[in-house]
């Protein structure tokens, strides 16, 4: 763990994510556009920096932003990671965004001489603090080589694919795979109410079938109480995420008929004004459809996350 780490970018996954590594004892800088949202890191050690370039000279990189545009910004705009004299070793990305706008990251940064690693995650910010997270990466095998050990880190897996933007793919198929089984899940969790079982007692049978999973496990809370107010991801974000999922679709020619019925799904929760909540809400627009209006179960659940 010699290596040198900058870290841009704390929102709820970032600041998670930086902490994680900053436990681990690495030497980690941060920056964040909002100064003071930087600050809960500093009792843990980390070194707050008033400008990008300060990170300049770090040998890695980390990057957690929202978009193409804002990875863009933060590395080449003026004032920029790459705007001054320095330069690190590599940029390790962790963004989702898309495999075009990734590529052209890379083109721009290596023709500077910088290595660039795309490492995107599975799991939301409670994940990451339990440690809990799935990493994949795609970029040289030598770069992934050094920053295995810090992937390692922020979860309990890492995974490199391949070259170049593989691990983009990976996390369009899987963010889509991601918004087909919340809405499954929650049109069979109206269907069972509706037809007589408490929800909770439904979705814990569920979770302890074959069907369950580490993602139905720390929804059911959510479901079963409807405390949505608790965001772990939004519904405007994950529609942007299936309309990442239809347009890789339609570039490689692969008809994905249930990921398109969902995308309509979540646009409808979209237009309904469900903006700064949990995109589990899904369940009580479903159960309107169905002539429910759910009630929450108040009952005490374990998410499996704890850490």
């Amino acid at each position: 763990m010699s290596h040198t780490i900058g870290w841009i970018g704390l929102g709820r996954m970032g600041e998670a994510m930086a902490i994680r590594l900053l436990k681990g004892g690495c030497d980690v800088s941060v920056w964040n556009r909002t100064a003071s949202k930087a600050e809960p890191l500093r009792p843990y050690g980390a070194k707050i920096v008033a400008a990008k370039t300060d990170l300049s000279g770090r040998d890695l990189v980390f990057t957690m932003v929202s978009t193409t545009d804002d990875l863009k910004e933060v590395l080449f705009a003026a004032g920029g990671l790459l705007s001054g004299n320095a330069k690190p070793k590599a940029v390790i990305d962790c963004s989702s965004i898309s495999q075009e706008g990734s590529a052209e990251v890379r083109a721009e940064l290596e023709r500077r001489g910088v290595a660039y690693l795309c490492a995107p995650v599975s799991g939301n910010a409670k994940v990451a603090k339990a440690g809990k997270l799935s990493m994949v990466a795609s970029g040289p095998k030598d770069i992934y080589a050094i920053a295995k050990p810090y992937l390692a880190m922020l979860g309990r897996s890492e995974t490199w694919l391949g070259e170049g933007e593989l691990a983009r793919v990976w996390k369009i198929a899987h963010n889509t795979m991601f918004g087909v089984i919340i809405q499954t899940f929650c049109e069979v969790a109206v269907l069972a109410e509706k037809a007589g079982i408490p929800r909770h007692v439904f979705l814990e049978s569920i979770n302890n079938s074959v069907l369950g999973s580490m993602y139905t496990k720390y929804k059911t809370p959510t479901l079963a109480n409807l405390s949505f107010d608790k965001v772990t991801f939004t519904p405007k974000l994950l529609l942007k995420d299936m309309d990442l999922g239809m347009s890789a679709a339609k570039a490689h020619g692969v008809t994905m008929p249930a990921a398109a019925a969902t995308r309509e799904s979540i646009a409808s929760l979209v237009g309904r004004g469900h903006d700064n909540v949990d995109f589990a809400i899904l369940l009580v627009e479903l159960a309107r459809n169905a002539g429910m209006e759910l009630t929450p179960d108040n009952v005490e659940l374990s998410d499996g996350l704890e850490a």
